[in-house]
């Protein structure tokens, strides 16, 4: 599934990385990027992988870092854990300065032991598992996008009005929906909702109609779409269609991937959903001018994520004044006010005493207009 777009920016750093020959490749600093091209997780891994490559062209134009250009070692760990881990091996070894990790959070844990190992700089532009930070100290590692817990607080904040009651949850039986869900579900509870049904599309299932059929009879007054899997949420929407049901949906920031209104095509008018790209922003304004000169269309929110990454790692190598990785990993963790792309207005990327920097009151609520991603509607989790 990788575009032509992507072919061309991979296929333009290859070229790059070859012209270089070993007397230029003492002038530039090397960037690793862990990608999927062909598992479940490249329709969002690639568009993400597309925005650090863009990244490091705009920032290799303006002169580099620190007189150096940015070479780009690109990997596919085909979203497979063991090979994950492999992958970022590879890449410690070729003397990378950071790794980028565009595909599932599980595969990101596994990179994580090799980057703790080696103290490769580590970053994920958008993954969303609260998980990431917690089951492992790793000092070199930090989250960028906006947590599971932070999506659901978000939602919940954008329905504080309609004083719902009771409400169902749905996921898939993939390991990162369930973490969505697990997340969702503290929330909701602390919220004082009564999760009146809470079912599983099971991964390559035909139908969810008796799933659904659960969900009509316990009469909640939302449904919230914590699912990952493609097909498995189509087949969710299709039976709610199917069962006549009105409730609202909203859902996590997986329906702002554009496929999603491809293979569920008019079957998600009025879903209100989390994203972290507001069109208005003036940040944002900016990258779709410099996307579309580059790709001569719209940008959606995925390559912002990768964007954001590859200029938060230039500012902290900038701010750190030094290639030397001590130096940058305290510059990274003293990250404070850093306003990039992603994110709504006014909000901004801090580490701090943690490294998840995503801003609480970061996220957007948009609806589906026409199928297509509409208006935000509600930010903040206030």
């Amino acid at each position: 599934m990788t575009s032509v777009i992507s072919r061309r920016l991979f296929g333009a750093c290859a070229v790059a990385a070859l012209l270089a020959g070993p007397a230029a490749a003492q002038d530039t600093v090397k960037f690793g990027l862990i990608t999927d091209k062909t598992g479940g997780a490249r329709f969002y891994a690639e568009p993400v992988a597309e925005g650090v490559i863009l990244g490091a062209k705009i920032i290799n134009a303006k002169g580099g870092v620190l007189g150096k250009k940015i070479e780009i070692l690109v990997e596919d760990d085909q979203n497979i854990v063991d090979v994950s881990a492999t992958k970022a091996r590879k890449l410690a070894d070729a003397g990378v300065l950071f790794i980028f990790t565009n595909t599932a959070s599980p595969a990101t844990l596994a990179q994580q032991t090799v980057t703790k190992e080696t103290k490769t700089l580590h970053i994920t532009p958008a993954n969303s598992a609260d998980f990431l930070t917690k089951r492992l100290e790793n000092p070199y590692f930090w989250q960028m996008g906006p947590l599971a817990s932070q999506q659901a607080a978000t939602l919940l904040s954008f329905t504080k009005a309609r004083k719902y009651k009771k409400v169902a949850l749905m996921s898939d039986n993939s390991e990162l929906a369930q973490a969505n869900a697990g997340s969702f579900r503290e929330v909701m509870k602390a919220a004082g909702l009564e999760i009146v049904a809470d079912e599983i599309v099971q991964r390559g299932a035909t139908t969810a109609v008796p799933q659904m059929q659960k969900v009509r009879a316990a009469r909640p007054d939302a449904i919230f779409q914590a699912g990952i899997l493609g097909p498995e949420m189509v087949l969710f929407f299709k039976a709610y269609h199917e069962l006549g049901m009105k409730m609202p949906i909203h859902g996590s920031y997986n329906l702002s991937i554009p496929g999603y209104l491809s293979i569920a095509k008019d079957l998600m008018e009025g879903v209100t959903f989390i994203d972290a790209y507001d069109p208005d922003k003036p940040e944002v304004k900016e990258f779709m001018e410099i996307y579309k000169k580059e790709f001569g269309k719209v940008p959606f929110s995925l390559p912002a994520y990768g964007y954001d990454a590859i200029n938060l790692a230039v500012d902290a190598i900038k701010r750190a004044g030094s290639l030397d990785k001590e130096k940058i990993r305290e510059a990274m963790q003293a990250t404070k006010g850093w306003v990039g792309v992603i994110g709504a207005k006014g909000a901004s990327i801090n580490f701090g005493n943690t490294r998840a920097g995503f801003d609480p009151n970061g996220a957007v609520v948009r609806v589906i207009e026409n199928n297509n991603h509409g208006k935000v509607v509600h930010s903040g989790a206030k």
